[in-house]
């Protein structure tokens, strides 16, 4: 197992090569194996990525700083997951360009079945420390993991409010996990990691650097159900996960502010351009969600005794990111026989995961 990893590792470490080209590899090549003991002249003649690929390719250089990279795992209690294993974001895997590797630390379930990122501005108001502060603590009874950056302000108001009401939290990085940034956040780390966790495409020693943040923000957006920006400029990090999210066919939420306040024009503008609804309260977000309240004990229930074979799990990916699907369409994007979606269908009805409506749709529960 730790073979595999170490290739995937080392695969990440290969320049020029992202991780649209390294699935072609590996799909091209049929393993992970295959990718490192392919000749040369094979892995030339690969159309698109051939090139590319061989051209930058050192194995015993790309795999002895995977050695060390996963001798960093082992002290220190560090999660690897690959886009192939079923722990894996589902939500990610949507996207081609997701990162092969992620690592996790911390007790959070990354395929949760509410998910809501908030994001805003490092400085925010005091109007949007009571608004972030508001719709965590409504969002309480509805059962969602939150997502955030852990950057000051915004973010972490609402990690810290996530801490205090028992919400678990993930903070989505833009460096290795061999540090904290901001370091003034490493004691809320250790309380998020109770119930919640951290995580990161980078691998140790990679820095804070300003490029890695949209990267970051492209993760928080796509492993989303829900963004919800809370105040923002009209240029920033904030709006950059807003546009992902849009991409992506998420829902965004923005919180309004004064139109005299350029802390609130970012949330304004996403409104005014319908690229956004309206936020005031966690109940605009259930309703537009078609969210019930969650009994938490139920919950714990089905976490410990429901289990999901690969096709549950990509039908339960496409109904959560779609919000409401006919069987028709599920049909189509799972690439099954109508007769094998129902039969699906009926199982995770069973499970109490889904629930139908009426035309033969379908939506969580």
């Amino acid at each position: 197992m730790e073979d595999k990893l170490q290739k995937f590792i080392a695969l990440t470490k290969v320049p020029k090569v992202g991780p649209v080209i390294a699935k072609n590899l590996i799909s091209y090549c049929g393993s992970i194996d295959a990718v490192f003991t392919e000749k040369k002249q094979h892995l030339l003649k690969i159309p698109g990525i051939g090139q590319i690929f061989a051209n930058n390719f050192d194995p015993s250089s790309t795999l002895s700083e995977a050695e060390a990279e996963l001798e960093f795992i082992r002290k220190n209690d560090i999660q690897v997951l690959t886009y192939l294993d079923k722990a894996y974001p589902a939500r990610l895997n949507n996207f081609e360009s997701s990162p092969i590797v992620l690592y996790a630390k911390g007790n959070a379930d990354l395929n949760h079945f509410r998910t809501v990122a908030v994001v805003g501005t490092r400085k925010p108001s005091a109007y949007g420390v009571t608004m972030c502060e508001r719709i965590i603590e409504g969002l309480k009874p509805y059962n969602v993991l939150l997502v955030s950056g852990l950057a000051f302000g915004v973010d972490a108001t609402a990690h810290r409010k996530c801490v205090e009401v028992g919400i678990p939290t993930i903070g989505v990085l833009g460096h290795g996990l061999d540090r904290i940034y901001p370091s003034e956040h490493k004691s809320l780390v250790k309380k998020m990691v109770e119930k919640g966790g951290i995580l990161t495409e980078f691998t140790s020693g990679t820095l804070p650097d300003k490029e890695n943040f949209p990267m970051r923000n492209r993760i928080i957006a796509s492993i989303s159900d829900v963004v919800i920006v809370v105040e923002s400029k009209r240029k920033g990090g904030s709006i950059i996960t807003a546009d992902f999210a849009n991409e992506y066919n998420k829902d965004v939420f923005a919180v309004p502010g004064p139109v005299t306040e350029d802390i609130s024009e970012g949330c304004n503008k996403l409104i005014k351009q319908n690229k956004a609804h309206l936020l005031e309260s966690a109940e605009d977000i259930a309703y537009i969600m078609r969210w019930e309240e969650i009994d938490a004990g139920k919950i714990i229930q089905k976490q410990l005794f429901v289990e999901l074979d690969e096709t549950e799990t990509k039908m339960m990916a496409l109904i959560r990111e779609n919000k409401e699907i006919a069987i028709d369409q599920l049909t189509y994007k799972m690439g099954t026989t109508p007769s094998e979606t129902a039969s699906v269908l009926l199982g995770l009805e069973f499970k109490g995961l889904i629930r139908s409506l009426p035309g033969k749709k379908y939506v969580l529960t």
